[in-house]
């Protein structure tokens, strides 16, 4: 019996790839140096799943910034912008379309699919020269090999790398991407053909669009795709890989009818329904990946669960077709439980970061042929057994106070009109009121004094006296700089999902649980395990304090409850609602303390409430309702002189724009300047938004600096499209990862 890893992260351990990367974009190493710990980190991977016995091994899913611009790369559909002319594409043009640079700005980012990672959006358009451009899939197959490591090479395959693509600057928006496809093929056709002479026996196609809501015409670009594929394909054992969510019964028709494919791999740890599909009729002779062990989770594996669930398909599929898999990509949980130091016992047991993923779906494979480990399977039971009975786990009053929301609507008692009416009465804000996000860049000085603070090397007073000297200088910045709505900074604080986990019951925290969000940025998910509640004031002292330092607004900032949900490993023995909702009203304590303590103007971040949207369009309308229902509750309580902000950042928003009205927010700043304004075209085409609203005018994650006339042309395309009375100028996102405190207005 066989074993699959779809993917595995690809910072390293201890992020050896990330400070890899900022060191050679800050010209402190050479790209040979980057590319020396690159490929220690790939054949570190590699030789650790053969060693533990995986059978189907993946390479090509490491990538210096994310595997669709590889793709990208691989085609040789570079923007004109960055003047690419032809040849193999090298790390400056790479790099340069990831994060722009000193005269051009960065390809649009958003998240892929409902994960908190995040994708370069290809441009594309009729006039497009593709070209084989990188030959990196090639190249780490061979790498592979010459360490002894036959590798199943992976590729973003051809149709979902269109329909992830959008219209380049100056296309039609309804320029139809699947046209190109004629254009893309032939140089699949040239990778492939290369994979196979370079003695590759598997390929897998990663085609996660499968799972969404495609109309016909969409699924009809697949059997022709794979078609014209199948001569080049032939020889080769093709899989085609989808994930995070249940495939619908149209798409699993047309995916299970492919010309040329082998293997079919599904989640069925979010796709639970699709069992029932492979039941009712899986093609004879095909090998179904089944993907048991959750790629989106820190969670220890339910073995029983599992082998019972494997031995059910062994019957539909037969034994010698069945190949045990992860539900997608490891990309989306920690790497290794060894290297925690932080969780105590009884945690740790309870969980399995990608580096026992792959030992699980091994042990699984084994089971199913006849070799199950014992003294594991044991250990395995005893954990699930201890997880649910432990103590720690429930809180009754909790329970029960989230059991009351239910059936209930949260909103506060007067319309947006009149509460932004009495809120620029005792604010006195002027037209075009500006603000920043939240955070400010932290040096390595701050870092320090709050490591060593955790770690009890430095006495409470001062640390406080540190954070203080650094709060009063960013006020004193905010106020030279003239910004009318002041933030502290958040010199205080880690991630800005932590740092309240920290503070709330119920929540673990790891050393290393780091994951990769975009480039090399990466956040270390809190894990929640048990019942949420706030012990006590989390933000209000040094909210207050900066208060103290301005006659200026200050804003309390606090991040909401989807988003800590969101950007959590959530556990998984109730409704992710439910926890959604001992959140909120954890955060509402903190909402009422803040406005007691003196703070008229309250940021309550949600970043991440697109990004939890179901890709099923049958399943929005749930989630939507409580999702916003939790933002509401964290602020129903207060005066209509308290103005809420919310802020919101790189996601596609204008298929939500009525929820996120229904947010009630006084005023929400959005993600706007990669995105060429798309967000605005929502209030073009007669939406009414009479709250407050900051579409963002500065990418902050990109290293380039625009010119105030630039920022400007922007408030001016605002403007035409928004009242001036409801406007507000600021960045895209909070300054934390800027290196100085460049920002205009």
């Amino acid at each position: 019996m066989a074993s699959h890893i779809v993917g595995y992260p690809r910072m390293g351990p201890k992020r050896e790839l990330k400070f890899a990367l900022e060191s050679f974009w800050d010209g402190k190493s050479t790209a040979e140096d980057l590319q020396k710990v690159s490929a220690d980190i790939r054949s570190g991977i590699w030789k650790q799943m053969s060693e533990a016995g995986t059978k189907y091994i993946p390479s090509n899913t490491f990538a210096h910034y994310d595997q669709v611009l590889d793709t990208t790369a691989m085609l040789g559909a570079v923007p004109p912008r960055y003047g690419y002319t032809s040849g193999e594409i090298g790390l400056d043009v790479y790099f340069s379309m990831a994060r722009g640079n000193a005269s051009v700005p960065a390809m649009e980012m958003t998240k892929w699919f409902d994960t908190n990672y995040h994708y370069i959006v290809p441009e594309l358009g009729p006039d497009v020269k593709f070209s084989y451009a990188s030959h990196k899939a090639v190249n780490e197959y061979k790498e592979a090999k010459a360490l002894g490591v036959d590798t199943v090479p992976v590729l973003v395959g051809p149709v979902s790398y269109l329909l992830l693509s959008k219209a380049a600057k100056g296309v039609e928006k309804s320029f139809d991407l699947l046209s190109l496809l004629p254009k893309i093929l032939p140089v699949y056709k040239e990778v492939i053909t290369e994979l196979k002479a370079a003695g590759a026996t598997w390929i897998q196609l990663d085609e996660p669009v499968l799972v969404m809501d495609l109309e016909g015409h969409k699924l009809q670009a697949f059997t022709g795709a794979y078609a014209e594929l199948e001569s080049t394909l032939s020889g080769l054992n093709v899989l085609v890989e989808t994930y995070f969510a249940d495939i619908p019964a149209e798409a699993y028709k047309t995916l299970t009818s492919l010309k040329g494919v082998t293997a079919f791999g599904f989640d069925l740890v979010r796709g639970t329904k699709t069992l029932d599909l492979v039941k009712a009729g899986f093609p004879e002779g095909k090998y179904l990946f089944a993907g048991v062990v959750d790629g989106r989770n820190i969670w220890a594996n339910d073995f029983a669960a599992s082998l019972s669930t494997l031995e059910a398909l062994e019957g539909v599929v037969g034994k010698d077709k069945l190949v045990v898999s992860t539900s997608c990509s490891l990309l989306h949980t920690a790497v290794d439980l060894v290297n925690e130091t932080k969780l105590d016992d009884e945690i740790k047991s309870w969980l399995a970061f990608a580096a026992q993923k792959f030992v699980e779906v091994n042990a699984l494979a084994k089971a199913l042929a006849g070799q199950k480990d014992e003294a594991l399977f044991s250990a395995n039971s005893a954990a699930l057994a201890s997880r649910r009975s432990s103590p720690r786990v429930t809180n009754e009053g909790v329970q029960k106070a989230a059991a009351a929301l239910k059936g209930s609507d949260h909103r506060r008692a007067t319309n947006v009109s009149a509460r932004l009416d009495a809120q620029q009465k005792k604010l006195n804000l002027p037209i075009l009121p500006t603000t920043t996000i939240g955070s400010f860049p932290q040096t390595v000085e701050l870092r320090r004094v709050r490591r060593e603070y955790k770690a009890k090397k430095v006495s409470e007073e001062d640390y406080v006296k540190a954070m203080k000297e650094e709060i009063k200088k960013v006020v004193d910045l905010q106020e030279e700089l003239d910004i009318d709505v002041l933030v502290h900074g958040e010199p205080e604080r880690n991630d800005m999902v932590e740092y309240f986990g920290e503070q709330l019951s119920g929540f673990a925290f790891t050393a290393n649980g780091w994951v990769q969000s975009y480039g090399s940025r990466c956040v270390k998910p809190p894990v929640i395990y048990g019942d949420v509640s706030r012990p006590k004031a989390m933000t209000v002292f040094w909210s207050a304090m900066a208060q103290s330092m301005t006659s200026r607004p200050m804003k309390g900032m606090l991040t909401g409850p989807v988003t800590i949900l969101n950007w959590s490993f959530v556990r998984n023995d109730q409704p992710r609602h439910e926890t959604c909702y001992q959140i909120a009203l954890a955060i509402k304590d903190e909402v009422e303390d803040l406005e007691k303590g003196g703070i008229n103007v309250i940021q309550i971040d949600e970043a991440a409430l697109r990004e939890g949207l179901p890709l099923r369009k049958s399943e929005h309308a749930f989630y939507l309702d409580w999702a916003v229902h939790s933002f509401r509750i964290t602020n129903c309580g207060v005066q209509d002189t308290t103005q809420i902000h919310t802020h919101m950042c790189y996601s596609h928003f204008n298929d939500i724009i009525h929820s996120i009205i229904d947010m009630d927010a006084d005023v929400i700043t959005i993600e706007n300047s990669r995105s060429d304004e798309k967000l605005l075209s929502v209030f073009r085409e007669g939406v009414k938004y009479g709250a407050g609203i900051g579409p963002g005018v500065y990418d902050i994650h990109s290293p380039r600096i625009p010119s105030s006339e630039e920022i400007a042309d922007r408030v001016n395309k605002m403007l035409a499209v928004l009242e001036q009375n409801i406007l507000w100028v600021n960045p895209d996102c909070g300054l934390k990862t800027r290196k100085f405190f460049f920002f205009f207005f």
